[in-house]
């Protein structure tokens, strides 16, 4: 028995981001609770989410004092530190937003994506049974599992105040915007309460649409298609424990946070 969720799902993505930052992937674990406190319970607990965004503006403070010492440019931070724009160097500032951006959009959304997808294959063994004989179909699959089980909604602020579909909001409210609904339009999706997993007409805004579009978005969608090839490979035959409690993260993001599974053979390679 294993909870994919927290043994696999979780750790891939903190990992990769470590790698691209330039940073020891023993991070990861503190990677995991900073994005946490930050998208979760940082959303009911100020104070922790300040505590939290000091502890990552310190952190990334000394690795760019680090990259401007050493010269380094073998990394991410590093690149950047260095990098000119109009033939002036990068503020600090920025490369601190974006190395902060990176970290919280770049680890809960893909765990979600690669959690949400190892749950339905969990619990939907005739597609977890084609993807294994038919591995070809992953790509589309994963693409089909981002607009099913999209990841992400968006926050926005209240300008003023307003009242909608009988719902008052008054100026300076946080609302989410759940624009993932509309990868449920049946106008543009056929069937679309079905996760059909060879979709053929999939264009699904999980990803967000336009200027705002997640720049992250293949990255997100190479490291999903590698988790589920290589759990697929050595682990083709998997369910949801009887007993299983699978929790949900709640915010702004969604996905599965445990899911215990019983593997049912042994690890084929």
């Amino acid at each position: 028995d294993a909870d994919i969720a927290v043994e696999y799902a979780q750790q891939i993505p903190a990992q990769v981001i470590a790698t691209m930052l330039g940073v020891p992937t023993t991070m990861k674990d503190q990677f995991t609770t900073w994005v946490r406190n930050t998208l979760e319970a940082g959303l009911t607990n100020p104070e922790l989410r300040i505590k939290t965004r000091a502890e990552l503006q310190d952190f990334f403070i000394g690795e760019i004092r680090n990259r401007r010492e050493t010269g380094s440019t073998s990394d991410l931070i590093g690149e950047l530190v260095h990098a000119e724009h109009d033939g002036e160097p990068y503020p600090d500032g920025l490369i601190l937003g974006m190395c902060g951006l990176l970290l919280i959009a770049g680890v809960d959304t893909t765990w979600s994506g690669i959690g949400s997808a190892l749950w339905h294959l969990a619990t939907h063994p005739e597609d977890r049974i084609r993807l294994v004989q038919e591995p070809e179909l992953i790509p589309s699959a994963v693409e089909e599992f981002l607009r099913a089980y999209s990841p992400v909604t968006m926050a926005r602020l209240v300008n003023e105040d307003m009242e909608y579909e009988g719902c008052p909001m008054k100026a300076g409210d946080r609302i989410l915007m759940a624009f993932p609904a509309a990868n449920r339009d049946p106008k543009h999706f056929e069937r679309p309460d079905e996760v059909i997993i060879d979709r053929e007409h999939n264009r699904h805004v999980a990803f967000g649409a336009g200027i705002h579009r997640c720049v992250g978005s293949n990255l997100a969608r190479m490291e999903m298609r590698v988790a589920i090839e290589e759990f697929l490979a050595r682990v083709p035959d998997f369910e949801l424990r009887e007993d299983a409690e699978v929790t949900w993260a709640g915010g702004q993001v969604r996905g599965p946070r445990t899911i215990p599974v019983r593997i049912n053979k042994s690890i084929g390679h």
